[in-house]
């Protein structure tokens, strides 16, 4: 049980829009109340002063590797609260612990520690699940992934991870006949697919979503680029409606102009901002490990040896900074990109991702520059700068 918790002195955000000079109570991990003025008296409850600053939804991250010199592959409990706590500093109040392409026995080892700590965490984001990035993808297009373990979808092995109740979010090449019966498994299932890595033709793309798909992973990045005779994956993934996009606003990844052209193309509910961060993310320059291979930042690019990109270092509070400039968007507009469009993707928008009465208490405090002043994760203070520097 978290005790009562009231801010006040906050420009409030929420889907009905700003609350100027407003407070919102906190109580038994949800929102019990928010309103403008005068905050109630309520001597049993925690009270921070928010200094004007503006408070919207904690950030949903549903594509994060690692952070802090964790990577979800350690298949370590220790390491997934580390990195719990790493994204909290950032204003990150749940995620999707997130998987790579690597052997069966790896991959499950991964899954089961997710299933063993998802939940609350005590001083960090709420771990909701897993994200299954491959293996299941197009060698043509593996990126980072590991190609030695790129497979089609094979039922027995597909089939004892989606019992363990842990996967939310799928990740896979449509294009193969082989991965078909997964897209529409998983779907029935109530997880999230996504198109990743993948040379899938608009067509392809299209049967894809006729199947269940719903989704695209770091938009733009390991997928069939757009032409003007075949719309490829990107043109799919801009013109469904049925897609959201997610987007690495790193200023790397993907081109500003890029931002803005997807923000117009998909509209304030066809977003989601992902950080798709590694193990370096927090940490300096220097060479870090992925299964058997090294990533090696400089000036806080992560790339393999031949110069594939190789996820990035990027936060969610600097992606929505990015992501604001690039599209000249105040953050009124582009608030649900990193929140609320996350929470609808894989279907928790009915208990997070806005700030309404009867949610999850899942906060962040921002002040002009988009730093984190504070962060609370279902009712519990897990980051205020005031304290921990």
């Amino acid at each position: 049980m978290t005790d009562p918790l009231l801010i006040t002195n906050a420009q409030i955000l929420t889907p009905g829009g700003l609350i100027p000079d407003g407070w919102l109570l906190a109580e038994s991990a949800k929102i019990a109340a928010i309103g403008t003025g005068a905050a109630p008296e309520r001597p049993d409850a925690r009270r921070i002063d928010a200094g004007g600053h503006t408070l919207l939804p904690g950030f949903i991250d549903l594509h994060v590797h690692g952070g802090a010199g964790h990577d979800t592959m350690d298949a370590s409990g220790d390491g997934l609260r580390e990195m719990a706590r790493f994204y909290a500093r950032h204003g990150v109040t749940a995620f999707l612990a997130t998987t790579w392409t690597d052997s069966r026995a790896r991959i499950t080892r991964a899954l089961e520690t997710i299933a063993a700590c998802q939940g609350s965490q005590p001083d960090g984001a709420t771990l909701l699940g897993a994200h299954l990035e491959g293996p299941y993808v197009n060698p043509e297009r593996s990126g980072a992934q590991s190609i030695s373990h790129i497979r089609r979808a094979d039922r027995s092995e597909a089939e004892s991870w989606l019992e363990l109740n842990v996967i939310r979010l799928l990740a896979l090449a449509p294009e193969y006949d082989e991965n078909y019966w997964l897209i529409e498994r998983a779907a029935a299932r109530g997880i999230t697919v996504s198109a990743a890595h993948t040379a899938a033709s608009y067509d392809q793309m299209r049967e894809a979503v006729r199947r269940g798909l719903t989704h695209a992973t770091h938009t733009f990045n390991a997928m069939t680029g757009l032409h003007h005779r075949e719309p490829g994956t990107v043109g799919a993934a801009l013109t469904l409606p049925a897609i959201r996009c997610e987007l690495i606003a790193d200023n790397v990844h993907v081109h500003p102009a890029i931002m803005a052209l997807t923000w117009a193309a998909k509209g304030s509910e066809g977003v989601i901002l992902i950080t798709d961060a590694i193990r370096s993310a927090g940490r300096p320059d220097g060479e870090y490990r992925i299964d058997d291979r090294i990533v090696r930042v400089r000036d806080g690019v992560a790339r393999l040896p031949d110069g594939t990109l190789a996820g990035s270092t990027l936060t969610m509070d600097r992606a929505l900074a990015n992501f604001m400039k690039a599209t000249g968007s105040a953050i009124e507009a582009v608030w649900r990109a990193a929140s609320l469009n996350a929470a609808t993707a894989i279907g928790i928008d009915q208990r997070k991702g806005s700030l309404e009465p009867g949610k999850d208490a899942d906060l962040v405090l921002l002040d002009d520059r988009c730093a984190v002043h504070l962060t609370v994760a279902e009712g519990r203070v897990v980051y205020d700068s005031a304290v921990q520097s």
